[in-house]
Parts: C-alpha cells; structure tokens; sequence
C-alpha cells in the first residue's frame, strides 16, 4: 500500500525506536535500583498495603495477581533485557509479530509499574513514555516501510507534550506574561544542574529572550508540524534544540530527552543525512500485511476518539496539566510550570547520635543525591535518571508544614539504618549505627551572587526559617515518637 508507506522515514523511525528503547532501559534499571526501596514490601509506601484497596480497574497492573520485591525484579529485569534488544536493534529484526510483541511487553510491563508507584510514579514523563510506547508497538519492523500514520500519531503526541506546555504558562503566572519567569526558574527549578547557577546570573534581557524563545518552540513549532515539508522538519529542530537547551541547564529525568525522539517523527531521512551522512535506509521493503494495516488503522480511530477529552482540555480555561484521562496512561494531556515560585525552599533532613536532646545538641544532616544540600556542594548533573526521592522532597518544601504520606515512613527508616532506603541517599553521616533522633528543619536556599562565590566557594546562601518536622525517635520497632 503506497499511501501506507512513508519511504523517507527510514531514519526517523529508526531514532524513535532506538530512543525509546533507551529510555525503557533507563527506567527498568532505575525500578530495579529505587523500586523495593519506595515502595517494596518494607518500602516507604508499599505495593501490597495500596493493592488491598485499588483494584484492577482503578490500577491495571500484573501486580495486582500477587506482588512481591522478588517479582519485581523479575518484572523489571526482563524489561530491561527487552529494552536492550530494542536499543541494539535485534527485535527490529524479528518477523514483524514479534517485533510488535516485544513492544507491547515493554508497554505493559512498565505500566504495571507506574500503575502501583503511587507519588513516586506520578510524573508526567511517565506517561510519555508509556504513550509513546503504545504507539511504538506499530512502527513495523525492519521489513516493511515506516507507517506514515504512525508517525502522524508521534507528531500529535509532540503537539500536545509542547502545545500544552506554552498554553498552561499563557493562561497561568503572569511572570510568562511580562516576560520575568526565568529570573527565578534556574534557581527555583526542581533540581538545579551543573550549569543552573551561571544561567541564572545572565543579564535580564537574555531571561527575557529565553521566555520569547520558549513560545515560539512551544506555540508556534508545534503547528509546523501538521504542515508540509520542510516547515514541519524546520519545526521539529526548533523544538529539539529548545529541549536540548532545557537539558543543558536543568534536571528533568528523561522528559527532554523523549520529547527530543519524538520530535523526530517530523524529521525526514534528507534532515538526518545532513547531520549523518552515513546512516543509510534499506534499498527496499516488502508491502505491509493486510492485518498490520487493518490494525494501524484501527490504532488511528482509537487514538482520534480518545484524543475528544484532551482537545477539550486544550481550549479549557481550567486546562489540566499532566493527566491522565484512562488507567493506560494513553492520549494524555501535559504541560509544565504553569506558575514559576519566586523562592526556594529546601527541606533538611538532620540526625544525632545523642540519647538525650538538649540545647548543645549536634545535629549531622543527611545527603540526597539530587537536590541541594551541603552550601558547597555544585548542583549535580543526574537526568536522563530520574531521582524520585529527590523530586517528592522538592514537592514537600513547597509548603511549610507536610503532609506527606511518605514522609514519616522515610524518618522511620533513617532510624531503623534501613539500607535500601541509605542507598537512594549521597551520604549517610551515621554509617557505623542509626541515630537516635531524627528531625527535618525548613530552610529557604538562594543561588549565591558571583561575589558571594568568589569569597566563600559556595554556591548556595541558606536561611533558617523553622520546623518542618519535630525531632522523632523510635518508641519500639515499628513505631516512631515526637519529642
């Protein structure tokens, strides 16, 4: 079928496919590192006390059959080799059904996953990787040209992940509005990098042209991808260069880099043959299946009728960000920094060895691998990987007092000497026995000025401002005591 077949997009689905099987890769070794920890049998929130209430129908999940830290790691293990294949190519080269099986394993492996992860699954690149995902299982294989209606579906995808990412920040703070948001956004972004601290001290107008920038690739791109070529590949290079600049100065676990890979859906093989002259398409291709094309068609019907809700999201004034409309997490609607806060706030996790409290007491504080701690401590680079520890602290510093499900258990781990719950930390400053007391105090955090690192090395300024959690210690076992 020749209007079935998209014959310059070798390429392009040639990155898609490697791009998402790295990105799989990424976070079935992650769920393998963090998992049992967050949310294992003795983990923070664990899986089998949320199950007892949350049926299939509410979380779909291989799970709910029985789970266990052990089935877990098999779960994510065989995600991850799966994934490897991918990204080396080898199901690529499988007869066309098992290519699209090995696809749909990933697919519902990972949604198993996120569907019991709770808090710390609830990020809107979760389900964009399981969206973009879905769709992958119908990108065909070696043996049969790039779906043309397939790769339609990614640019719709990329519409939505970047359309609704400038409408939410049109209708919401009005810093994008008079063109200020980026005087704070490097400082107060969830997790500053390496290269955070020299973005937010350039001069006024250069924040001001990164606010224009970002509505040009988030406004007007978008909609060059639904035209002819060479606007709609023009229109795709606008939008991964801006996520490219985003990586560089930022940490936002894989959500960069994927919008990136689908993006490419609107990349012809002449635009990447510019770039590399050696990647080359096959000389040929045999015609589609019948039943493939029967079932890209019906992909496109299913797709059209779920995509009623999130359209209508879109030209909402209440528009959603990051939601999910089914249990799939498919057709979603996105977006991001609908409001930009003008102060950062950073929760301090401290310890002490010492029986009893007084006022001399000394107080060690914990590490987290991710988000700022120590004054001199440079903002690390962790993205693709996705600290969800790290993130959910960010979350709680947004308000004095917690409420935070999660919070208590994880105080009552630090007590215990939980090691799984140490290995998700940079540095635990009891490695020899758990304190006797744990506290959390609420600080607000401040980029220092050139000047100020200049003298001190430091890169942080920070200022007491209270409590944020009481200092608690173990009563027995399974229960922790306020002072």
């Amino acid at each position: 079928m020749e209007w079935f077949a998209a014959s310059d997009y070798w390429l392009s689905r040639l990155l898609i496919e490697r791009g998402l099987g790295l990105i799989y890769l990424l976070a079935f070794v992650q769920a393998l590192y963090e998992f049992p920890a967050l949310l294992g049998e003795r983990g923070l929130l664990p899986v089998p006390v949320y199950l007892r209430t949350a049926r299939f129908r509410k979380a779909p999940s291989l799970f709910q059959l029985a789970y266990s830290d052990r089935l877990l790691r098999i779960v994510a293990t065989t995600g991850a080799v799966l994934a490897g294949a991918v990204l080396l190519g080898l199901s690529q080269r499988a007869p066309l059904a098992l290519t699209m099986l090995v696809w749909f394993v990933l697919w519902a492996l990972y949604l198993s996953i996120v569907n019991v992860g709770q808090r710390f699954y609830s990020f809107g690149w979760e389900s964009l990787l399981l969206e973009a995902g879905f769709l992958a299982i119908f990108l065909g294989n070696v043996e049969t040209a790039p779906p043309i209606a397939v790769l339609w579906l990614f640019r719709w995808l990329t519409f939505r992940v970047e359309f609704g990412a400038g409408l939410i920040k049109l209708r919401g703070d009005p810093c994008w509005r008079d063109l200020t948001c980026m005087y704070y956004h490097h400082e107060t972004q969830p997790m500053p990098n390496p290269l955070s601290w020299y973005f937010h001290h350039v001069p006024g107008p250069i924040h001001r042209f990164e606010v224009l920038g970002n509505y040009v690739a988030q406004l007007a791109a978008p909609v060059m991808l639904f035209l002819p070529q060479p606007i709609a590949g023009v229109g795709a290079l606008v939008m991964i260069a801006t996520q490219g600049f985003l990586m560089v100065s930022g940490n936002y676990a894989w959500l960069n880099f994927i919008t990136m890979v689908i993006a490419a859906s609107a990349l012809p093989d002449s635009f990447i043959h510019a770039v590399v002259p050696g990647l080359g398409a096959p000389a040929g291709a045999a015609e589609a299946p019948v039943w493939f094309s029967s079932l890209v068609l019906g992909l496109v019907l299913f797709v059209l009728a779920l995509s009623y809700r999130p359209v209508l999201n879109l030209i909402s004034s209440r528009q959603l960000m990051n939601f999910s409309f089914n249990k799939y997490h498919l057709v979603n609607t996105y977006g991001a920094f609908g409001s930009v806060t003008r102060v950062r706030h950073e929760v301090v996790v401290e310890g002490t060895d010492q029986a009893v409290l007084t006022a001399s007491t000394e107080w060690r504080a914990y590490e987290f691998r991710g988000k700022p701690g120590a004054l001199d401590r440079r903002p690390p680079q962790v993205a693709p990987f996705h600290l969800r520890l790290d993130w959910l602290m960010w979350f709680a510093a947004l308000r004095r007092s917690f409420a935070e499900d999660w919070f208590p258990p994880l105080l009552g781990k630090l007590l215990e000497g939980d090691r799984a719950t140490l290995r998700l930390l940079r540095l635990n400053p009891f490695p020899d026995a758990p304190p006797a007391w744990v506290r959390a105090r609420y600080y607000r955090y401040r980029f220092t000025t050139p000047e100020e690192r200049q003298a001190s090395g430091a890169w942080w300024v920070r200022e007491l401002e209270g409590e944020y959690a009481p200092a608690v210690r173990l009563a027995r076992p399974a229960a922790v005591e306020a002072a």
